[in-house]
């Protein structure tokens, strides 16, 4: 049976920032990035302490990135995290930080060091199990992981509570994109296609658009759990090709029903 969601405690802290880091400043990454400013904004309107961000990549923007990610030629060869988080401080008048790397499982060396909120917006099953090991450490105290993920023309967005020190083992608890589709962070099955290399190959890889609905849409659920303390759904699958988007209901039976079906 479909239930709702009840905001960790812990988060309600109107005084003070939460903390998100996201984790990818590619198509989606990107998207998300530049959209929480706005979250940002509303939190504030609404009483709230706002957002303090940290965004997490490695990778130089290339002349493909150009095409539909949001960097000009001028930012060709510079990191891509640097790019987008300096040009939101100057627009928006933040502090928002830059971590010029590739995320890795030791990246977060110290309890402090942990966030509330882990949005990932990687494409390789090496970086989803990095995330998985980190948010599920016993010493880890992030209360969420998002996470978002696309092929051409669908992709999904997955909201979990990870078993870790925050987050108890009791029936509620929000099931993770790891718990609930292991296969997304199986190294065996072999990774997609490395990154495109010329305008015509990355959109024949990706459509135009799908990344920003997916981060709209996973950022509006976010707003309403922030704002109204609650959501009935925690996730979504989007068909560009249908244009049908189907919610992941809260439903403890339902995950069940997913964690046993056969490979």
């Amino acid at each position: 049976m479909a239930a709702e969601h009840v905001l960790d405690k812990s988060l309600v802290r109107p005084s003070q920032p939460l903390s998100i880091l996201v984790i990818g400043a590619g198509g989606n990454g990107s998207a998300v990035f530049l959209h929480l400013p706005y979250l940002h904004q509303a939190l504030l309107a609404w009483g709230c302490g706002g957002l303090q961000v940290t965004l997490a990549d490695g990778d130089p923007v290339s002349e493909s990135n150009c095409v539909r990610q949001p960097f000009a030629a001028a930012d060709i060869g510079l990191n891509k995290a640097t790019v987008l988080v300096n040009r939101v401080n100057l627009f928006w008048g933040l502090y928002w930080q830059a971590y010029p790397h590739h995320f890795r499982k030791d990246s977060l060396k110290d309890d402090s060091s942990y966030p509330h909120l882990i949005i990932s917006c990687v494409d390789t099953r090496a970086a989803r199990q990095a995330v998985a090991q980190t948010v599920t450490r016993a010493r880890s105290h992030t209360a969420y992981w998002l996470d978002l993920g696309n092929n051409a023309a669908s992709g999904q967005y997955i909201l979990g509570q990870p078993l870790n020190q925050r987050n108890r083992r009791i029936g509620s608890r929000l099931r993770t994109v790891a718990e609930l589709y292991p296969e997304i962070m199986a190294a065996e099955i072999g990774e997609d296609p490395l990154p495109s290399c010329s305008a015509v190959e990355a959109l024949e890889r990706q459509e135009p658009y799908i990344n920003h609905v997916l981060a709209t849409s996973s950022l509006a659920m976010l707003a309403r759990l922030f704002r109204y303390g609650t959501i009935a759904h925690h996730g979504a699958f989007y068909n560009a090709a249908t244009g049908r988007m189907s919610a992941i209901p809260i439903d403890p039976e339902l995950w069940r029903k997913t964690l046993k079906r056969k490979p």
